[in-house]
């Protein structure tokens, strides 16, 4: 299973949202820190779900890195965060 995959795995179910779109876009680091041969080092996301209602963007930003540490310690360098609750303007 590819990182995209495992991401999308955990953050399905530790959240539950209603919508969510992980992006590989390690394409776009080549030559710069972190950037891996092969790819899957650099990802941005976009997740929409309940539990973030009434967090802070800081704490929503936590939560994430909280459910993903393995993989932010190991393969992961960067991780671009889009988190929202149900109903926030985009």
């Amino acid at each position: 299973m590819g990182m995209q995959d495992i991401i999308t795995t955990k953050l399905l179910a530790a959240f539950a949202p209603e919508s969510l779109h992980v992006e590989d876009e390690s394409h776009l680091h080549h030559g710069h820190a972190g950037h891996r041969p092969g790819g899957e080092s650099h990802f941005r996301l976009y997740i929409v779900s309940s539990v973030f209602a009434g967090k802070s963007r800081l704490e929503r930003h936590r939560m994430i890195n909280a459910a993903l540490a393995s993989e932010l310690k190991g393969r992961v360098h960067a991780l671009a965060i889009h988190a929202q609750a149900p109903g926030e303007a985009k």
